[in-house]
């Protein structure tokens, strides 16, 4: 076998977990965990062994494209981890224009994005219209956060250590930051201290349904399923 059909028959095991979930409107599945953790790439695979195993629609979105405007996040200094944490991403507009819509009583009418990813350009998404049993899949840091947690119907956390988190990001970010050490002290001193605060207080590895283990990127697997 080779390693892409390993990592989709890891995935797989997931599709068969959110498959099961039942809803009288659209499944909303949050791919959640910390800066790096593979979080995208998981989702984007996912997506393809559902699209292969029905024909339901499936919904990607990435909670990267709902950023406030950086001149709106006062609230803390910009560089800390409390505003990469608690003032970088507008969980309202994720709430109310993506997670409330494809809920209970919602009129399925949603936007996938309202800024480019670096925030700076507002987007002129067109507004979707999402099937009754389509399927929303959504990867983002700080999913779980109380603004969001009651809109998810699962919620998948993607795992890693955070010495795994400060490799993987730096060797990452190093291609648009000035140097590898200017990415690593951005995450030694911004973004893994913010993840910190959400890991302790929410403690979502421990509060999702489903979490993989993502330390070996070629051999994901579940370390919990429902």
């Amino acid at each position: 076998m080779s390693r892409r059909a390993a990592v989709l028959a890891d995935v797989a095991d997931v599709a068969d977990v959110v498959l099961a979930v039942e809803r009288p409107h659209p499944v909303r599945v949050a791919i959640d965990g910390c800066s790096a953790a593979g979080k995208t790439t998981l989702a984007d695979e996912l997506a393809e062994v559902l699209r292969a195993r029905t024909e339901r629609e499936v919904i990607r979105v990435g909670i990267d494209y709902f950023k406030r405007a950086p001149e709106l996040r006062t609230a803390y200094p910009i560089d800390s981890p409390e505003s990469y944490y608690l003032d970088t991403w507008d969980n309202e507009a994720v709430r109310d224009r993506l997670l409330v819509p494809l809920g209970p009583g919602g009129d399925r009418r949603y936007v996938a994005a309202v800024r480019d990813s670096s925030a700076m350009e507002i987007l002129e998404t067109p507004i979707a219209v999402a099937a009754d049993d389509a399927v929303l899949l959504a990867d983002g840091a700080f999913l779980q956060r109380p603004e969001l947690d009651d809109h998810w119907d699962l919620r998948v956390y993607v795992d890693v250590s955070f010495d795994e988190v400060l490799r993987r990001g730096t060797a990452r970010d190093q291609q648009w930051m000035a140097s590898a050490a200017a990415a690593e002290h951005r995450y030694l001193t911004r973004y893994i201290p913010g993840e910190r605060l959400y890991v302790d207080q929410v403690r979502p590895r421990d509060r999702a349904q489903v979490v993989v283990d993502n330390h070996d990127t070629g051999n994901p697997t579940i370390a919990r399923r429902p």
